[in-house]
């Protein structure tokens, strides 16, 4: 009877643990498919450093913009300095800037070749006087010699003339003692009067070769004045080009006494603001972070950096790398909750509102080309207003330092997720239905 009643007792304990069970597996199952559907934000990851927002933020090296020996210094590593503040104190390596004076000793040379320019200008005013001079000196002279043209031409003209009345007479005399000879034949004329016309024929024709005579002596007056005025002239042409010559050398000698004053002001300003760069200084306000150089004596080229300076109250930001893939899926607009190295944080991967230790930013820029590795850069801001759930980024944050973020798309259902990921699938591009009806108000 006993054991009738232990073997009905375990059938009742095996149906009733049955049944437990089966409401279990009940429970549980409605349980998982409730979590499956539940919302599930889609985030893309991506792990960087902090950074500055702006350039001239970031941490940059200082260089001396000359050569030189290092004399002192004036910073110590870690130490804060002021925009203007000394950093390094350099001497002159360079031999043409040994010489203390030497800015007194160019300035000596500018005034020397300022007198230069101003004898230069004195001599072109003077050649152009005499330019002048020669000038109106040729226009006397010309209308002289050209005076004395037209005059030996009306000598030459009236001698011409002469000489044709004169010969006009020879031939008269020469027809009319032909004539009396024809008569002294017939009886008609003396002896004597034959003589005399004779005679008077000899004179005619020493008349004709006096006159020619008279003609060429006015000819070669004629040849002797355009001589002399072609003389003048080309004695003008040649004192002429000697006063142009004189002019250009005047005008070279007081362009290249220019070249020299200009080069020397160069010099001189050039001297005065490399004595001024024996003294580097901080560009603006920061920390030096390392010094480059070390020691007092040691010489340093130009352009050689000697401190890394990291500047003061620098706007941060976060430069986070992701894939290639999720690029495309990222908005100007998408939100951004970042973990930074060194603050404890809890973070949930679908549901970035239940994350503790987190803080908000907002997509600031996307690189248009890849890194190395072939990710890209994502550089992300502070988020302003800040949330009211949120805390500002922490004011200890250092560049440099790690930060890990995810940035924010759509919601979608947990089976979604799950589905997406064992596909390989990227995350969806669509926006959500609120998102939609925002764009539709604007």
């Amino acid at each position: 009877m006993e054991s009738l009643a232990s073997l009905s007792n375990r059938e009742i304990m095996d149906v009733k643990g049955s049944h437990l069970l089966g409401r279990i597996m009940t429970i549980f199952l409605v349980v998982f498919i409730i979590i499956l559907l539940l919302p599930w934000r889609q985030t893309i990851p991506g792990r960087g450093t902090v950074t500055a927002l702006s350039p001239e933020d970031r941490p940059q090296t200082v260089q001396n913009q000359i050569g030189g020996r290092i004399e002192r210094w004036a910073v110590k590593d870690g130490q804060e300095v002021k925009k203007g503040d000394t950093i390094l104190v350099i001497s002159e390596t360079s031999q043409s800037y040994f010489d203390p004076e030497l800015p007194e000793r160019l300035n000596e040379q500018l005034d020397a070749k300022k007198g230069s320019e101003e004898a230069a200008i004195q001599k072109m005013e003077a050649t152009n006087a005499q330019i002048s001079a020669l000038t109106a000196g040729l226009r006397f002279q010309l209308s002289a010699a050209e005076n004395k043209v037209k005059q030996a031409e009306n000598y030459v003209g009236i001698d011409s003339a002469e000489l044709v009345a004169v010969e006009n007479f020879y031939e008269t005399s020469k027809a009319r003692l032909q004539r009396y000879e024809a008569g002294y034949k017939n009886g008609l004329f003396s002896l004597t009067d034959i003589e005399t016309r004779r005679l008077k024929l000899q004179e005619d024709k020493a008349k004709v070769v006096t006159q020619q005579n008279k003609l060429n002596n006015s000819k070669q007056g004629l040849l002797n004045a355009r001589i002399d005025l072609d003389n003048i002239r080309a004695k003008y042409q040649e004192s002429l080009a000697k006063a142009q010559s004189d002019m250009s050398s005047a005008l070279s000698s007081r362009a290249s006494a220019r070249g020299d004053i200009a080069k020397l002001r160069n010099d001189i300003s050039n001297i005065s603001v490399r004595r001024g760069l024996y003294v580097v200084r901080a560009p603006q306000d920061g920390f030096v972070v390392k010094t480059l150089k070390a020691g007092i004596g040691e010489n340093i080229k130009e352009g050689e950096s000697v401190v890394t300076l990291q500047p003061k109250d620098p706007q941060v930001a976060a430069e986070l790398y992701v894939d290639a893939m999720d690029v495309p899926l990222i908005l100007d607009t998408s939100d951004v909750r970042l973990q930074f190295e060194g603050w404890p944080s809890l973070q949930f991967s679908g549901w970035p509102s239940v994350a503790v230790g987190t803080f908000a930013g907002k997509i600031w820029a996307i690189d248009r080309v890849s890194s190395n590795g072939g990710k890209y850069r994502v550089l992300v801001k502070p988020t302003e207003p800040i949330p009211a759930k949120d805390e500002p980024w922490p004011h200890q944050l250092r560049q440099g330092s790690g930060v890990y973020g995810r940035i924010i798309l759509r919601s979608v259902p947990l089976w979604y997720e799950i589905w997406r990921q064992l596909n390989g699938f990227p995350p969806s591009l669509e926006k959500e239905p609120s998102d939609k009806i925002t764009d539709g108000k604007k």
